[in-house]
């Protein structure tokens, strides 16, 4: 396996997301002090699975995280993409699918850091197992950092032979063998454990035993006190109920008496004073039903005297509308007559203007005779609009008057 692809999102001084290719042959990073050279090579440990702040220069794992500046704001959740060349498929048997291998580290301010290998979570171990097979990793010597070359001259045996295995390529099964003895020493702990929990569980059961004998023999114990006292209370309930039997007749003896006696008096009395408290109230009611029935009369023949006036009023308006009716219809009728007049009087102009038009004397008296019938026309229009007016008072008067008789009528009714 070899890099192809580094891909920076949020970390640290790369805000924006920058790809940096690694191709064939020696790829070098230039540039002046502080331009993010080491983000670079610590934001390839921090993708093979380092977790040590101070190896990021940091005290905490969120500072990792683009901190902001005066122009930009500041970043929640950083990424690093790192894609691997798996042409050769030489990648261990769980990622040797496809031909590149995308290892991915996300961590978000306050929640931690999440592991993706092509896409599917997996833990921190697993990266770093990847990386120790392909004789890489955070803390590999692979990776020379300034002063380190010093340091390995001068290096113990132990730490000499470390640099040797990585080369080797023999630090993943280390670290396997690593992770094996954990798991060993843990499954070991565990079993000791459980030695003493069934040590503590036998002697718990043989407690358990002779608490469950000694409770069999209370319980046997138990059940012949409690027939020997059911027996004693059986007799001594026999003896009482005999005794509370003959006490009780007496008793329903002696009760039957006083009821008697009790209910004869209480009936006299309860008689007597209900007669006696019967009687103001009684007379009381007869005095206001019958002024109630007084006033009811009174009410009752005021309330017909008005609905004989009433209907009298009605009868006589129904007159004058039948009276009006009959003017209005002669009203029509003259005025019908008036029309047929005009009509006729304007043939007879048009033809006495046609035949003779130097007749002077019988156009003045056509005219006359023209403006009479006008004259009576308008007479007979306004007779019309007075009958009219009158008859819509009067039906507004008979209105009201129907609907003064109902409001009687329905007063009477309820009355």
């Amino acid at each position: 396996m070899k890099f192809s692809r580094l891909r920076l999102t949020g970390f640290k001084s790369f805000v924006d997301p920058t790809d940096l290719y690694i191709d064939p042959g020696l790829t070098g990073v230039v540039g002046p002090n502080g331009c993010g050279k080491s983000n670079i090579v610590e934001a390839l440990r921090w993708v093979m699975g380092e977790n040590a702040p101070r190896q990021m220069r940091s005290s905490e794992m969120d500072e990792v995280i683009f901190a902001g500046t005066a122009g930009r704001p500041a970043r929640n959740l950083a990424e690093v993409l790192l894609t691997l060349d798996n042409a050769e498929r030489d990648a261990p048997a769980a990622y040797n699918e496809g031909a590149e291998i995308a290892v991915s580290r996300r961590i978000e301010r306050g929640s931690g850091s999440q592991f993706r290998v092509n896409g599917r979570e997996v833990r921190a171990r697993d990266v770093q197992t990847l990386f120790a097979d392909a004789a890489s990793g955070a803390r590999t010597t692979a990776i020379v950092n300034q002063g380190q070359v010093g340091d390995l001259i001068g290096a113990k045996p132990a730490e000499r032979r470390r640099v040797l295995e990585d080369a080797a390529g023999i630090t993943g099964l280390h670290a396997r063998r690593h992770e094996a003895e954990l798991r060993l020493r843990a499954a070991e702990t565990n079993l000791d454990r459980l030695e003493d929990v069934i040590g503590a569980l036998e002697e718990q059961h043989r407690g358990l035993k002779r608490q469950a004998r000694q409770a069999t023999r209370y319980r046997n114990l138990s059940d012949r006190i409690r027939r020997a006292e059911a027996s004693l209370l059986h007799r001594r309930w026999a003896a009482v109920t005999r005794a509370l039997t003959d006490a009780l007749d007496a008793l329903a003896v002696a009760e039957s008496e006083v009821v008697e006696i009790t209910g004869i008096v209480a009936r006299d009395t309860a008689a007597r004073e209900d007669a006696a408290a019967a009687i103001p109230p009684l007379r009381e009611a007869e005095r206001e039903t019958a002024d109630a029935l007084r006033m009811l009369l009174v009410r009752r023949d005021g309330l017909e005297q008005e609905a004989r006036r009433v209907a009298q009023a009605v009868e006589a308006l129904e007159v004058q509308i039948r009276q009006l009716e009959g003017d209005a219809a002669g009203a029509r009728a003259r005025r019908s007559d008036a029309d047929e007049a005009l009509a006729r009087l304007a043939a007879e102009r048009q033809d006495i203007a046609a035949r003779e038009q130097g007749h002077e004397a019988a156009l003045a008296e056509l005219t006359d005779r023209l403006a009479q019938a006008r004259d009576s026309d308008e007479a007979a229009d306004r007779a019309h609009a007075a009958a009219l007016r009158d008859l819509t008072e009067a039906n507004a008067r008979r209105d009201a008057l129907e609907g003064r008789v109902g409001d009687t009528r329905t007063r009477r009714d309820r009355i």
